[in-house]
């Protein structure tokens, strides 16, 4: 075995080294396309370039807050095009961000096919067989995929077990008529409602539950995709307001869906904050425990669509588990503990800035009910 000698001794050269090794950024190296890394990310503007293993363009993006589970792709279907047919091992939540298609998949019922424009949300169901079509023959389209390949690849190290496996999971697909975009709701507690579903055709659109813990009259609901262990949930801020400041775990996934605004961000004892403005194709991932707090500086509703490893449904670690639990942290002060600031607890400054943005924009403000004076 081949050594060099340092000031602290010998140690192996680099190219022997068996020292810290991520075989998904190995995997993402080698695939050829851009790989863009943000804090935030325009993926409406990413530069992307054909991607054999896919039939497609694409990019692969590297947040600044993800973790050790979710990976977020770019995939691009040119005017006309189809992706290659593909199943694979890991689950995958799609957000068209731009264009209009279709994506058939194959379960052992038949072959079930849905159309999708912009705003559509979807899952594949696990390793089922599937191909996405660009129904324009003119314009590209564009999908934001979030997948849980990343613990996949670094578990298993081997492409054919990951993109060529014959396991199938029957019990996955869900009902026909979620490929339709019906499903069912379950009505479970503030913050943990969950509709149910393998496809939402206008995530704009659909109808959101009351959730004023949150702050502001804001609303969101949980969804369940292809029975998946994705978290998914989708919130609105109405106009002229603003959510409280919370903290979480990394590898949360935030695609703005509508509006435009911004999210600041802090870790405690920050001085200053750092800010990422969004708006329609725009994602971010806060990292681990940084406060964040959203604003819609919009003259309508602003919402947002949020993916993490893990559900209500399916918590899959113990950490979730505490978050989601009735009396858990997701229930608690910062200063108890918990995830949440609330408004009275909050740095002044926030206020004021919100207050100069929304003069600005010329957007009347409307948290007098909740920041009296």
């Amino acid at each position: 075995m081949s050594t060099e000698t340092t000031p602290d001794g010998p140690t192996l050269r680099d190219a022997e080294r068996k020292f810290l090794l991520d075989p998904y950024l190995d995997w993402a190296e080698g695939e050829g396309v851009p790989i863009h890394e943000d804090f935030a990310l325009d993926m409406l503007a990413l530069e992307t370039s054909p991607w054999d293993r896919f039939g497609l363009n694409g990019a692969i993006c590297h947040l600044k807050g993800r973790d050790d589970f979710l990976a977020s792709l770019l995939y691009e279907l040119p005017p006309g095009g189809a992706s290659a047919p593909m199943a694979h091992i890991y689950e995958e939540v799609i957000y068209v961000l731009e264009g209009h298609g279709s994506t058939t998949v194959e379960t052992p019922e038949g072959t079930h096919s849905f159309e999708w424009g912009p705003k559509s949300l979807f899952a594949i169901p696990l390793n089922a067989r599937y191909r996405h079509f660009n129904g324009s023959g003119r314009e590209p389209a564009r999908l934001g995929a979030t997948n849980n390949m990343i613990y996949l690849i670094n578990l298993f190290r081997d492409p054919a077990f990951i993109w060529d496996n014959p396991a199938r999971f029957p019990d996955r697909m869900g009902a026909a008529d979620y490929f339709a975009g019906e499903g069912e709701f379950y009505d479970v507690l503030q913050g943990r409602h969950q509709w149910e579903t393998n496809f939402v055709s206008d995530l704009s659109g659909f109808e959101l539950k009351a959730m004023p813990t949150r702050g502001a009259g804001g609303t969101s609901l949980r969804f369940i995709l292809a029975d998946g262990s994705i978290g998914c949930h989708c919130s609105e801020m109405p106009p002229g307001t603003y959510k409280k400041g919370h903290r979480h775990m990394n590898g949360v996934v935030i695609f703005a869906v509508t509006g435009r605004g911004y999210s600041l961000l802090w870790y405690e004892g920050d001085e200053d904050y750092h800010r990422a403005d969004w708006r329609h194709g725009v994602v971010y991932s806060p990292p681990d425990q940084m406060f964040h707090q959203h604003f819609n500086l919009s003259q309508d509703a602003s919402r947002y669509l949020a993916l993490q490893m893990g559900s209500v449904r399916y918590p899959m670690t113990q950490g979730k588990k505490d978050i989601w639990a009735p009396d858990g942290m997701f229930a608690k002060k910062a200063d108890e503990g918990g995830m949440q600031i609330e408004y009275e607890d909050q740095d002044p400054r926030i206020h004021a800035l919100w207050l100069d943005e929304m003069k600005a924009a010329g957007v009347d403000p409307k948290m007098d009910a909740f920041i009296p004076g």
